[in-house]
């Protein structure tokens, strides 16, 4: 073998770990897509925006919020599973992502299956609300209404299928209560029922409704969550306010297609965990009534699964017809 053949090859071999090494750095190598299945200005989207524009800092990429809401997530599904499965699209799921497996008698796609968990981004409390005049001044005065005058009462939420909708319906299987769950299109009108004595009580989130109740506009009895919302330090929880074992609260979270490379599920991860650990992500999510989480891919894909599993449970005792 010649001296040149043997520089040659001796070229070559040191020229694979490094390019081999550029591919790992490669990622993210353009502008990453964030599809959220809710319209702008909503929590998730706000979330969305706030989390997107610390990690692009950090990944150098700009990171582009894609608001494609429709059919109950399925649209903004459908979007995440058209796109390459390489990290550069990622979808906001919630709650919604794991009801939706029951819910729809057909789904394009499966979000245990064909989604990758990445991280989750927030967690937000949903709080049992009545009206400032109602005679219910905590849950134990309302449980005693409801068991005084079964199925006689009311109690509204937001959109059928909604994780607050499947919360009173949670909450009325803990309890071995009967009352009727009223659906409204949207929170205006939720609250607007309630002032006006059309349903006894409500279950909402906190941040569409926290100028109501920071006004006094509407009474909150208890949060939902397993601890005390931040917000809302001297609200006890339904745990608490003796219904054992209650601990629902709403989250967003990302997802990248099935299949997608580990280096680029990391690399979101990491700088997602990294954004939330500055105080100004805080603040911001804080301000909106969001409770940052953050934590491991793998944590992620365990609370989907587990919520999978809990809302399935749910939507069968509670007779609710799929969509």
């Amino acid at each position: 073998m010649s001296a040149l053949h043997r520089r040659a090859l001796l070229g070559a071999a040191l020229a694979v770990p490094a390019l081999a090494g550029a591919r790992a750095q490669a990622f993210p190598s353009r502008p990453i897509r964030m599809i959220v299945p809710f319209a702008a200005g909503g929590v998730a989207d706000l979330t969305a925006r706030a989390v997107g524009t610390r990690i692009a800092e950090r990944l150098g990429q700009p990171v582009v919020v894609d608001n494609r809401p429709g059919a109950g997530g399925i649209v903004a599904g459908q979007a995440l599973m058209a796109a390459p499965a390489d990290g550069h699209t990622l979808l906001v799921a919630s709650n919604g992502t794991a009801i939706s497996r029951s819910l729809f008698r057909t789904l394009p796609f499966d979000p245990l299956r064909d989604f990758a968990p990445v991280v989750s981004m927030g967690a937000f409390p949903i709080a049992v609300i009545a009206a400032p005049n109602s005679p219910d001044r905590d849950i134990a005065g309302l449980l005693a209404r409801l068991r005084a005058n079964p199925g006689r009462l009311n109690i509204g939420t937001i959109s059928a299928g909604s994780t607050q909708n499947l919360s009173a319906e949670l909450f009325k299987i803990r309890t071995d209560t009967r009352f009727e769950t009223i659906a409204f299109p949207a929170t205006p009108q939720l609250v607007t029922a309630i002032l006006r004595g059309d349903v006894d009580a409500g279950f909402e989130i906190t941040g569409p409704i926290s100028g109501q109740i920071a006004s006094g506009a509407v009474r909150v009895l208890a949060v939902t969550s397993a601890r005390r919302a931040r917000t809302l330090p001297d609200v006890p929880t339904l745990a608490e306010a003796g219904v054992p074992d209650y601990d629902v609260a709403s989250w967003n979270a990302l997802v990248a297609r099935a299949g997608t490379p580990a280096e680029a599920i990391a690399a979101v991860n990491r700088a997602v965990n990294q954004a939330l650990e500055a105080g100004d992500l805080r603040g911001a999510l804080s301000q909106a009534g969001v409770d940052p989480l953050g934590g491991t891919a793998e944590a992620m894909g365990q609370l989907l699964a587990a919520d999978t599993a809990r809302w399935a449970e749910v939507i069968e005792k509670a007779g609710i017809e799929r969509q």
